[in-house]
């Protein structure tokens, strides 16, 4: 028998309600930002349906399937409305979000020209940028020269002056900027004296966004890191979140092919099939590709497209299936193609006494399309978190993401049906509901 506290009874928390605004602040307002915006806008004047939303559109069964009850989440939870959301942000380009918008060519200019006043009033603050973690693009809309920690105090400065001229009663910060390249945790992101020596003495190994998640958490706002790089997952900022009873959450949205991989994978390993080989390639040629095509910025989003199979298939249990899979992944910078991303994948399988098989999966997907009803619903789930208490690392909201966070020495869960249980799970453990297990044995006593 199992020695390990069960958790389901802790007691309910006490949700705090969504009244008032809802601020949310993005640093990056490119492809993914202006995408979020102006759906957001399109939806309010019911240009469009919020599709790809969990919090808009999925339902959570209550009780048994008997019962019949099955609410919209948004109406089971006490979540933010739409119409209660206010945007601002940084960007190192100083177009306003209808500009950025038409640039970043995502969405059709006819609706973009019927949301042309909300958008065009949002113009994006100076940002922090540092062209050592962030290669391949440059603009003029920076913060002027300054220590990483006067940097930072730019930023709570900003936090506060949009709070008060927008009149959000509560704030959420995401990231929606540029991949940063590759770094691991060093000595000054080890607790939170060092980190903010560090942020006066300008240390090299902190990175801008983690002054943005540093300005966020201090002036206690949620933060959620929405690209693979490292941010909140550093020890100073999940210590410093605890600390000031601020929820953290990433990294990397799980929108194009790895989103397919967590489908795929799950299956194959249900069924005990072996996966001798696993190539993936993508052409993408947004801000985002161009990015990427920077071998430091890469490798941030090879380690979570990467992490996902080995975490799900787990080689060290089913060493007979996998332990000797090859697993490649490839991203090029393909300027014609633009925000819709293309995914191959080819996938060597073997089945009944060895014998081999293939899949072959070619995703045209749009990138942008797929990430802003993520943020979306991450926003909304943080502040619902944040109202009920809930400080640190989310990690029910790890189904948003190719690299979750988790717990110190926690390893990660990536099977998105396993991940999307436990969200449902969390939403009925805070309205005090019965956990879901579908064991179902009581339908046949």
């Amino acid at each position: 028998m199992s020695n390990t506290p069960d958790t389901s009874a802790r007691p309910t928390p006490k949700i705090e309600p969504a009244d008032g605004k809802l601020g949310i602040l993005i640093p990056g307002m490119g492809a993914v930002a202006t995408t979020l915006i102006a759906g957001v806008e399109a939806i309010k004047q019911n240009l469009a349906k919020p599709i790809g939303s969990v919090t808009q559109l999925a339902t959570v069964r209550l009780g048994k399937r008997t019962d019949n009850n099955t609410p919209r989440i948004k109406d089971f939870v006490p979540l933010a409305t739409l119409e209660d959301l206010v945007f601002g942000g940084w960007d190192i380009f100083e177009e306003n979000c209808y500009e950025a918008a038409v640039n970043a060519a995502v969405l059709d200019r006819p609706l973009l020209d019927k949301l042309k006043e909300p958008l065009s009033a949002l113009k994006p603050m100076p940002a922090v940028f540092d062209q050592e973690y962030v290669k391949r693009i440059n603009g003029p809309n920076q913060k002027p020269k300054g220590s990483k920690m006067e940097h930072a105090e730019m930023l709570m400065d900003d936090i506060r002056q949009f709070k008060a001229r927008t009149g959000a009663s509560r704030l959420a910060m995401i990231w929606c900027g540029s991949t940063e390249v590759f770094h691991r945790a060093a000595a000054v992101h080890q607790n939170v004296e060092t980190f903010e020596k560090g942020l006066a003495d300008n240390d090299p190994e902190i990175s801008p966004s983690q002054i943005y998640a540093y300005a966020a958490i201090k002036s206690g706002v949620s933060y959620t890191n929405g690209a693979p790089h490292l941010t909140v997952d550093a020890p100073a900022l999940m210590q410093m979140a605890r600390d000031h009873s601020v929820p953290i959450a990433g990294k990397d949205y799980k929108t194009g092919q790895t989103f397919m991989k967590t489908l795929l994978a799950p299956g194959f390993k249900s069924r005990m099939l072996g996966v001798s080989g696993w190539f993936s390639t993508n052409i993408l040629g947004n801000r985002d590709g161009e990015v990427l095509d920077d071998p430091g910025s890469f490798r941030s989003k090879e380690e979570t497209k990467l992490s996902a199979l080995e975490q799900i298939l787990q080689p060290d249990l089913y060493p007979d299936l996998y332990k000797d899979i090859y697993h490649k992944v490839r991203i090029n910078y393909y300027p014609p193609r633009g925000d819709n991303k293309e995914g191959w994948d080819n996938i060597d399988i073997f089945g009944w006494l060895g014998y081999p098989m293939q899949i072959k999966v070619d995703f045209l997907c749009r990138d942008s399309i797929l990430a802003a009803p993520l943020a979306l619903d991450l926003v909304l789930f943080m502040d619902l978190a944040q109202r009920a208490g809930m400080r640190g690392v989310q990690e029910w909201l790890s189904f948003y993401f190719k690299g979750p966070m988790t717990a110190p020495g926690l390893y990660p869960e990536h099977d998105i049906f396993i991940q999307l249980m436990k969200l449902k799970n969390t939403l009925r453990w805070m309205k005090g509901e019965q956990l879901i297990t579908h064991l179902g044995l009581e339908y046949y006593d």
